[in-house]
């Protein structure tokens, strides 16, 4: 029996981008949960949206939240009117959503009979402050320590959507064991050279590596031809940053925002400790494009059984700005797992395990 079931829809109009989705939608018998993200041209009308979603389908859980572009199998746009769905019929019990108003730590504890979170899917509020430390303390709520999501995107306030419309904060849904998943994140780079050490540093300004100035080593890793131009250099050789407890393979990949060859050292968008590890990473499109072919192989590869379906989200900084293309990405899944039902959007900022990253794709599989 087919447990899930996904449809997306472009228009400038919600409600008949709505029904062109709902008329695409195949929804599974006893469907209980509904993702739906949505463009933030229909963000004046989200209560609405969801009670006429509710009414139309009789699903009683939804979440979401907006961005400037959605996620289909093999269709996405950023910057046109649309919507994607992704419904589910899911056992009773294994999930809840959950926001301000419900939170996480009250809801499938063992106090109300039901197994304790194992994982979540997040959505957050951009303009909340400490972001990344809620994500951190969130991901000690569920017992695998794995949340996926992504923040909102809007050119105006950025509502939400948790069994009705809110603003601020993180919401979305919690999932125990009964619902299995897996999940995997694209940094959409390559590695350039060895992991290094930083040997001195001033918050987030990078002032040595292995005891040598910081920049000689970034501009090894940028050869010589983008060497000559620090300001081209700076858009493609990345740091990426160890994760403290993580494998010696995983590290955040982040942006430099100053160098300065006079005194040698370079300024990255995050904080730096001395000990810290740190790598450099090439981004481009075909970094980006290898980078998630060997995610989603890898994937598949791991797999007993094909997946159920999809969540995808992307970095906005990615599709036609990275690939070319908007629909790159989700033709890339198209081509590994053919016919998967997918929902995504294109975030502010995405979120796995338990860090917030930039420029990635994030993909949740059900299985």
């Amino acid at each position: 029996m087919n447990t899930f079931a996904a449809s997306t829809a472009f228009h400038e109009d919600w409600p008949v981008a709505m029904d062109r989705a709902l008329g695409a939608l195949d929804i599974p018998g006893g469907a209980n949960l509904g993702f739906v993200y949505f463009t933030d041209q229909y963000g004046s009308d989200v209560q609405a949206m969801v009670d006429r979603l509710t009414l139309l389908t009789g699903i009683p859980n939804w979440v979401g939240t907006c961005s400037l572009g959605v996620i289909g199998r093999s269709s996405a746009a950023q910057n046109l009117p649309g919507l994607a769905l992704l419904v589910a019929c899911l056992p009773e019990g294994s999930f809840q959503v959950f926001s301000g108003r419900d939170r996480l730590p009250n809801m499938l504890g063992t106090d109300a009979g039901r197994e304790q979170p194992y994982f979540a899917v997040v959505h957050a509020d951009p303009s909340t402050p400490d972001m990344s430390d809620l994500i951190t303390d969130m991901a000690t709520k569920v017992s695998s320590g794995f949340i996926t999501g992504g923040l909102a995107l809007s050119r105006g306030q950025a509502p939400m959507i948790a069994n009705g419309a809110l603003y601020g904060g993180i919401s979305g849904v919690a999932f125990n064991e009964q619902v299995s998943i897996t999940t995997r994140l694209t940094q959409g780079c390559c590695a350039v050279g060895q992991a290094r050490i930083v040997t001195a540093c001033d918050q987030n300004v990078v002032t040595e590596i292995d005891g040598r100035p910081a920049l000689d080593a970034f501009l090894e890793a940028a050869g010589t031809s983008l060497g000559q131009d620090l300001r081209r250099a700076a858009r493609y050789i990345l740091p990426g940053l160890g994760i403290p407890g993580r494998d010696d393979a995983e590290f955040r990949v982040r942006n430099v925002i100053a160098l300065d060859p006079a005194s040698g050292v370079f300024a990255i968008n995050d904080g730096v400790e001395v000990g810290q590890r740190i790598r450099f990473y090439r981004r481009d499109g075909d970094c980006a494009r290898a980078d998630m072919m060997r995610m989603l192989h890898e994937l598949r590869d791991s797999l007993e059984a094909p997946p159920k379906a999809a969540l995808y989200v992307s970095c906005a900084a990615r599709g036609e700005h990275m690939f070319g293309n908007d629909n790159a990405e989700p033709d890339m899944l198209e081509a590994v797992f053919p016919g998967l039902p997918v929902a995504g959007f294109f975030a502010g900022g995405e979120i796995s395990h338990d860090q917030l990253y930039g420029y990635t794709g994030v993909l949740t599989l059900f299985l």
